[in-house]
């Protein structure tokens, strides 16, 4: 349980007063001199996190900008926010990119570059007999809130596999639940499986005695597919290029850092973990944990496409058809701006 507590009333402190700073901001206008980012307190999102505290981003961009964060853990809060005009970038996974895209006004949300691929997996219960997906007859799984990243390939797993969630008419339970109550579940036996993001897959396979049935990637061309992604308001990019530009420097080097540096990150991610939820993960969960994850600036465009069509087929992008062919941010031949890839 102290996991739970660690991670789920330390986010909640934050998301409180995250929410609370967006709120009181939501009415004004972004400053051209600041640049606020939005990202998650996960090791997914290890850029943002080593970025910020080793000062990378600062050193790229100009001493007149002021850097301020907000962090998350759900990304339909941080696409509210970039609505409201309280963030300018965000890094999130494809469903709320997507979503974002599709519902911002002018499609003025959009991809600026990769920030992780893989990163997910299905985690068995000890106690469960699931080896395979005929297994799943007749189980109870868990997965984060409807149409999450995890929520769509769960339900789009069950659907290659000719299954459906009961709430469809089929025979397997489906609990869309916070991943601290996932945690909680799965110590309690309530649930057959999971299938969660990191930290969180690695906490219930060494914490919890789960077992990993396999990795999300391992169902994916390549084994790769964008968990992460860097997106940004357009009209603050369009308005702030060199800021943009030089952030997307800083960015693409943090990547190469983070890969060359990995105790150094997990040290990093811990001690951010202490500060801003009061209390660490093991070395080993983190350890385990960075290493499920490529840490990429490539957006693996295909992946993003194909988790829209995912998302479509279970019905969570509405019944109109959608367009995601000015979902990347298009760089214009004749500005300064430095793009992702």
């Amino acid at each position: 349980m102290t996991i739970k507590l660690i991670l789920s009333v330390g986010i909640t402190v934050i998301i409180l007063g995250s929410v609370a700073g967006v709120f009181l901001s939501s009415n004004t206008n972004s400053d051209e001199n600041n640049l606020r980012i939005a990202y998650f307190p996960n090791i997914g999102h290890a850029i943002p996190i080593v970025g910020i505290e080793k000062g990378f981003f600062v050193e790229k961009i100009s001493t007149d900008t002021k850097i301020e964060t907000r962090i998350f853990d759900s990304g339909p809060q941080v696409i509210e926010s970039l609505f409201a005009n309280s963030v300018d970038i965000a890094y999130v996974g494809p469903g709320p990119a997507i979503n974002g895209f599709l519902n911002s006004e002018n499609n003025n949300i959009q991809i600026l570059s990769g920030a992780a691929s893989g990163g997910a997996s299905f985690i068995v219960h000890p106690n469960s007999e699931i080896n395979s997906a005929s297994d799943f007859v007749g189980k109870k799984i868990a997965a984060p809130q409807i149409g999450n990243t995890q929520d769509v390939s769960l339900r789009n797993y069950l659907s290659e596999n000719n299954l459906k969630p009961a709430e469809k008419g089929g025979s397997v339970i489906v609990y869309n639940i916070a991943n601290p109550d996932i945690y909680t579940l799965f110590v309690k036996g309530d649930i057959d499986g999971a299938w969660v993001a990191e930290p969180w897959a690695t906490i219930l396979e060494t914490e919890l005695g789960g077992n990993r049935l396999f990795f999300e990637e391992d169902l994916w061309p390549n084994n790769q597919f964008a968990s992460v992604l860097l997106i940004a308001n357009t009209n603050y990019v369009e308005k702030n290029p060199e800021i943009i530009s030089n952030f997307l420097l800083s960015h693409h080097e943090t990547v190469d850092w983070i890969n060359d540096n990995p105790v150094e990150t997990r040290n990093i991610f811990n001690s951010f973990l202490k500060s801003h939820l009061g209390q660490s993960l093991s070395d080993n969960v983190v350890d385990i944990s960075l290493s499920n994850i490529e840490i990429t600036s490539d957006p693996i465009r295909d992946s993003v496409y194909s988790f829209a069509e995912k998302a479509n087929v279970l019905g969570y992008l509405g019944r109109n058809g959608y367009d995601l062919s000015e979902i990347f941010y298009t760089i214009d031949s004749n500005s300064n701006f430095v793009g992702g890839t």
